[in-house]
């Protein structure tokens, strides 16, 4: 899980547990590290202690987060060398640029910035279509926007294929818990498990003709039909701007299309 910095486990513990995670065997994370398999054995039993740069590079090679990255380092004795800007902060002008010009160019269609537990950081005018109607319980910041979707007077009311799309992105969730290993992450699952509406482990396989799920809504008498795809920044060194997302919803039929377009235009 995800540590506090005063998290008492040493740091070869840690790099043990990630490396289980990610189901690497010591020799091959050694070879793929550049590191000795006996000198990677030492330092998860303590026996030796890491460098810097050793934790660094293990870090890398096992993609930990840049979050636990820092959790690392302070376990090993060593200072964070990744910063966590707040959004607003000034020195985020450029990251705030573009997320706006991204949102802004996918007009008439919705688009939505999250952070790693899907609050809502921003949103285009569009993506009030997911909003209206919403209770203010649920739109209270930190508004998260797995939690809008699934919750029973949120969006599910409006999701003709709710079980079927519940049930991916809950597994969506919970991958990224087991990528992560995130507490919080994995309380928001247990709570997006408890919604009503069947879940099953295994879900049915697709039919012949679909290559997505989509999500499916009927809006003011209209069915509507989307698919999304999701960007990050792609060479972060910054906790908060490795952390954001954004999804971006795109029509999946005609009838989509021209709702979309003639909402904006009125």
């Amino acid at each position: 899980m995800t540590m506090a910095l005063g998290d008492a486990r040493p740091v070869g513990d840690q790099l043990r547990a990630w490396r289980q995670r990610r189901r690497l065997s010591q020799l091959e994370l050694a070879s793929e590290s550049g590191v000795s398999t006996r000198h990677l054995s030492f330092v998860e039993t303590g026996r030796s202690a890491p460098s810097r740069e050793m934790v660094l590079r293990l870090a890398e090679h096992l993609d930990v987060p840049l979050r636990d990255r820092n959790l690392l380092l302070v376990s090993a004795g060593y200072a964070p060398v990744f910063g966590e800007t707040p959004i607003e902060e000034p020195r985020m002008d450029a990251v705030r640029a573009a997320i706006r010009q991204v949102l802004a160019g996918h007009e008439p269609y919705p688009a939505v910035v999250v952070d790693r537990f899907w609050n809502l950081i921003d949103a285009n005018a569009a993506a009030g279509l997911f909003t209206a109607g919403a209770p203010a319980e649920l739109l209270e910041p930190p508004l998260n926007v797995l939690r809008l979707s699934m919750h029973p007077d949120g969006m599910a009311r409006h999701i003709l294929n709710l079980a079927e799309w519940r049930a991916h992105m809950i597994d969506r969730v919970r991958r990224h818990v087991a990528l992560t290993a995130d507490a919080s992450l994995a309380q928001l699952y247990r709570e997006l498990r408890s919604f009503p509406g069947d879940v099953g482990e295994a879900m049915a396989p697709p039919a012949g003709h679909d290559v997505f799920v989509p999500l499916r809504m009927r809006i003011d008498g209209t069915e509507l039909s989307f698919f999304s795809t999701i960007a990050t920044f792609g060479t972060p060194i910054d906790v908060t701007v490795a952390e954001l997302a954004i999804e971006s919803f795109y029509p999946a039929d005609e009838t989509t299309t021209a709702f979309l377009r003639d909402r904006a235009a009125g």
